[in-house]
């Protein structure tokens, strides 16, 4: 099955890697300091990985997009796995940290990637999770100049979307489509994947907030 991603790795690194900041906002204070590999899952062309090296640990990318992990390796000498979010090529309890970020709405079944990193996590470990707001951030939002968000009634239509009136034409959402994974849904999904929340987080760089994200631990 064709990767989403695949053709596009060029044009994304140009597109959001080429003048973004090292690190996204709050990443590196919701990683906190550590050490020994940091598994990132949905890795893409390696964005991310600069963060992981500054929080003290070392990067195995997996993605399932072969072009953009030949990105990827332009930014590590380590790991790189091509793989399925849902179904990790790693044994159980494998990783004392794993990151994901702006996954939940490129894959089919985010809890299954949940599922899937606490599996590989050992008792104690970290995981992160970042990426796109649920309430402020989809197929029902309009995006205004004066950075007011309207919010559609749509909101409620979960699943997957390959078009919507307010995605732009050179945009990414118009490449691929998105996975709206409504806010009850996204908690309930953490619920069920059995991880203990820490910390949630709406990053900042914007008034009405772009992104959510969490750090959570596999209990012992």
């Amino acid at each position: 099955m064709r990767a989403r991603y695949d053709g596009l790795a060029e044009w994304y690194d140009e597109r959001f890697g080429k003048d973004a900041e090292p690190h996204q906002p709050g990443l590196l204070d919701l990683l906190g300091p550590g050490s020994g590999p940091c598994l990132d899952i949905g890795c893409g062309t390696g964005r991310n990985f600069e963060s992981i090296r500054a929080s003290g640990r070392t990067v195995v990318g997996l993605d399932y997009s072969i072009d953009q992990l030949r990105r990827a390796r332009m930014r590590t000498d380590g790991p790189l796995m091509h793989g399925d979010a849902a179904a990790l090529p790693f044994a159980d309890e494998s990783f004392d940290t794993a990151i994901t970020l702006w996954t939940s709405t490129d894959v089919d079944d985010f809890g299954a990637v949940l599922l899937e990193a606490a599996r590989v996590l050992r008792p104690g470990g970290v995981l992160v999770v970042y990426g796109v707001h649920p309430c402020f951030n989809g197929p029902h939002v309009v995006y205004a100049e004066d950075g007011r968000r309207i919010v559609h009634p749509t909101y409620r239509q979960s699943g997957w979307h390959t078009e919507s009136p307010w995605w732009s034409e050179d945009g990414i959402r118009r490449r691929i489509g998105m996975n709206h994974v409504p806010l009850a849904d996204y908690l309930n999904a953490v619920i069920s994947s059995g991880l203990v929340v820490d910390r949630f987080e709406e990053p900042g760089g914007y008034d009405v907030p772009h992104a959510f994200a969490f750090r959570a631990h596999r209990p012992a």
